[in-house]
């Protein structure tokens, strides 16, 4: 709110550099609240997919969390008026690296009724398989025979 009232006063008092500045900072502002809230639905999509793969099974629930991650990955990641994304494959490639050790260990609590370390965790699943699995959901979509 701030920044709109630095903003107004800016433009009334025409201070067009000003004011172009204070927009610019805006617009990035928006630009890593999208991407903040991207790596944390990324890393819902991590958990789950983690915790499906290690324990070879699913649920409705983790299913259900699945789809609304992907979902809304692919929704805030849409820049509706501008086109485009705010963060491409190789942008989203780089959080599902990031991001993986910290779903790793939350998994690790909830996988198997928290029986194993996030290292022992690691030593079930294929790391890199459910990170291409997870972009490529992001990319294209979770496929219908899996919805």
């Amino acid at each position: 709110m701030e920044e709109l009232l630095e903003l107004r006063s800016a433009v009334e008092a025409g201070r067009t550099h000003d004011a172009l500045r204070i927009i610019g900072e805006m617009e990035e502002m928006a630009k890593e609240d999208k991407i903040n809230k991207i790596e944390s639905y990324i890393m819902v999509l991590l958990l789950h997919l983690i915790k499906r793969y290690a324990e070879q099974r699913s649920t409705p629930s983790w299913n259900r969390s699945i789809r609304n991650a992907v979902l809304e990955i692919r929704k805030t990641n849409r820049r509706r008026s501008a086109g485009g994304v705010y963060m491409g494959a190789d942008a989203l490639a780089d959080a599902l690296n990031e991001y993986f050790r910290y779903a790793l260990i939350d998994a690790a609590d909830e996988a198997f009724e928290g029986r194993y370390s996030a290292r022992e965790l690691l030593q079930k699943i294929d790391a890199e398989r459910i990170k291409a699995e997870a972009l490529d959901y992001i990319l294209n979509g979770i496929p219908e025979s899996e919805n």
